[in-house]
């Protein structure tokens, strides 16, 4: 329930500003990869394995974060997330060595994440707004947080030209303080619980409940395929890109380019899962993706390509995001619905580890990022193929019924 000044239209305008300012920076690391490992004289697989890290501590502290935030309120969590992505977005240029840099860029950051990005957005519109305005509420949440990639991605290039690493740094790290004032209306009750779940479930029995459900369990395992492919090309595609002969404002406008059609892609598959099958357009998606691929790779590298590449990737970006949230309020209702996405994000974080660190590593290795856009194939084909199987209704809860 809300009330006062916290209606629907202001909850979902604040939840997107949240979005789109918490994941507009790190949207845009990758184009630091370049200007911080030359400053340093580090190789690339040093940044590479502090993303790497982030993306891991990210999906390992989401679970907790819901939890505490379906427990305590989401704005609490917000907040404090908030602080900690700030002093690591701060402090990036200043970490002159490699465990600096995988504190600040790594721990502070990931960590931060977990607390202020989108995924608890989307757990505090599950628990504040009508069931019948969800579906869109998820799509909008996600776009807005492809916004912020498409604002963020050439601004960044921009205050670097204006005053450099740090002070782009510095900038990002003041912007985000502003997730602070909005979370307040996002502010949920300790306890919310709907008819379609126990209002006394715990935590345990949550998990226990979860993780013995077939469907989520494949929900689950087909997200880390997700986060691989995103999470490689946010950070690697602008150096693919200078190596293929490329500019590296090129590069920030193809990042642009994907946030910006993802708001179309995001909002389109938050429509889309009130008219179809959710697991199909899950299929669908990471189908697609795995075909892009493919052409973008055994294509000529050139700047229409890659721009062409940029529209396709957005539309397929975050697009996965409002389908499987949807599946999991589904399938369990509200009352730990932040938590049990968390899980999910947590695989697409361990996918988004994998994908950054084995991005560094080929690179090394071999000259070469060849082998981690085939394995992004082949995830993909993967994971277009366990989502069909799921079944797309709430957990049988024999005793809650009989009450």
């Amino acid at each position: 329930m809300t009330s006062g000044w916290r209606t629907p239209a202001a909850i979902i305008i604040c939840g997107c500003l949240i979005a789109m300012i918490s994941f507009g920076p790190r949207s845009a690391l990758g184009l630091f990869l370049t200007p911080i490992s030359q400053a340093n004289g580090w190789g690339r697989e040093v940044f590479a394995l502090a993303l790497a890290v982030q993306n891991l501590l990210w999906g390992m502290g989401q679970p907790f974060a819901g939890a505490l935030a379906d427990k305590y309120g989401t704005n609490y969590v917000l907040s404090a997330g908030t602080v900690l992505y700030a002093l690591g977005i701060g402090l990036m240029g200043y970490s002159n060595t490699p465990g600096m840099f995988d504190l600040t860029a790594g721990l502070l950051i990931g960590f931060g994440l977990s607390a202020c990005s989108f995924n608890i957005v989307l757990g505090g519109f599950a628990k504040l707004l009508p069931e019948k305005s969800r579906p869109l509420a998820f799509g909008l949440g996600t776009a807005a947080g492809s916004f912020g990639q498409f604002l963020f991605s050439p601004l960044a290039v921009g205050l670097m030209d204006y005053g450099g690493m740090q002070f782009a740094l510095l900038t990002f790290a003041g912007l985000l303080l502003v997730i602070m004032p909005l979370s307040m209306a996002l502010a949920t009750p300790r306890k919310v619980a709907d008819v379609a779940e126990a209002p006394t479930q715990s935590v345990r029995q949550a998990l226990r409940e979860a993780f013995a459900h077939r469907s989520y369990v494949f929900l689950v395992l087909g997200f880390f395929t997700c986060g691989f492919q995103l999470a490689f090309v946010t950070v690697h595609l602008p150096a693919y890109l200078i190596d293929r002969g490329l500019s590296v404002e090129i590069g920030g406008w193809t990042l642009a380019v994907i946030g910006l059609f993802n708001i179309i892609g995001s909002i389109l598959a938050g429509l889309l899962i009130g008219h179809m099958p959710r697991r199909y357009l899950l299929s669908a998606i990471y189908a697609l993706r795995a075909m892009s691929i493919i052409v973008f790779i055994l294509a000529p590298t050139s700047t229409i390509n890659t721009l062409i590449f940029g529209a396709v990737t957005g539309l397929l970006w975050l697009s996965t995001v409002p389908p499987t949230s949807a599946l999991v309020a589904l399938m369990f209702g509200t009352r730990w619905m932040t938590m049990l996405f968390g899980f999910a994000f947590f695989s697409h974080q361990v996918g988004g580890f994998l994908g950054v660190l084995l991005g560094g590593i080929a690179f090394e290795r071999t000259g070469s990022y060849d082998v981690v856009w085939w394995l992004s194939v082949l995830f993909g084909v993967l994971s277009a193929l366990i989502n069909l199987p799921i079944v797309e209704k709430p957990v049988a809860r024999p005793a809650t019924a009989a009450a």
